[in-house]
């Protein structure tokens, strides 16, 4: 079992940096990827980012709506994944939550094993 909490989200304003955690305990796997999510009122969730447990790979989502702002890295010391949001947006408001799976590639995307219960983002115009 793993349990992840999210922390670090908050009310800002558009163009304000947030950095959200995704801190880690039990039994944690080195082949497991750890992913962001997001999911607004009504709408799908959709996958942010991803990380390899070395750090040493990362993944974004395949558009242009959070690439060259949003990015993700670990601190394994601190079973930690960041989540650095800069120039955020309104269209960025969402529940973020956090996973650890597989990245199974863009084709196929994230197989979560377990998740967090999310942390709001809310940004204002």
């Amino acid at each position: 079992q793993v349990r992840l909490v999210e922390s670090g989200g908050g009310m800002v304003q558009a163009g304000d940096s947030l950095r959200l955690s995704c801190e880690a305990s039990g039994r944690t796997n080195s082949n497991y990827y750890t992913g962001w999510f997001r999911q607004s009122p009504g709408q799908e969730r959709d996958f942010v980012a991803c990380i390899t447990y070395n750090g040493g790979n990362t993944y974004y989502q395949d558009s242009d709506s959070v690439k060259g702002r949003f990015t993700i890295s670990r601190d394994n010391a601190k079973n930690t994944v960041y989540l650095e949001m800069n120039s955020l947006k309104p269209d960025d408001t969402a529940v973020y939550r956090c996973a650890v799976g597989f990245w199974l590639g863009y084709g196929l995307g994230f197989r979560s094993h377990y998740w967090g219960q999310g942390t709001q983002v809310t940004v204002s115009s």
